[in-house]
């Protein structure tokens, strides 16, 4: 992680509700680097995302956005998080 305190990338056209989602896969990607997670419950975080992002352009900015500020790649986690039949997924070392 570069630094302890960052902003999430979000959109200010987001409701609320959105905006909880948007965060909730977020704290996710970092869970799976910081302590692991769920593999189910990070797919489902990521599908909730795509409910409110669904174009892939989009996704893609927003996960640039996240790399910078956090230092933590999302599609890594997604990857390992589809392919892997483990119900626990824990990011190590340079998988970011």
């Amino acid at each position: 992680m570069k630094e302890q305190n960052y902003a999430y990338p979000l959109d200010s056209d987001w409701s609320i509700s959105e905006m909880e989602t948007v965060i909730a896969f977020w704290r996710a990607v970092e869970d799976a680097y910081e302590a692991g997670i769920g593999r189910q419950v990070f797919l489902d975080r990521y599908r909730d995302f795509k409910t409110v992002v669904s174009s892939k352009m989009g996704e893609k900015q927003l996960w640039r956005q996240f790399a910078q500020v956090s230092g933590y790649e999302a599609y890594p986690v997604l990857k390992r998080a589809r392919e892997s039949q483990a119900k626990f997924i824990k990011m190590v070392g340079d998988e970011k």
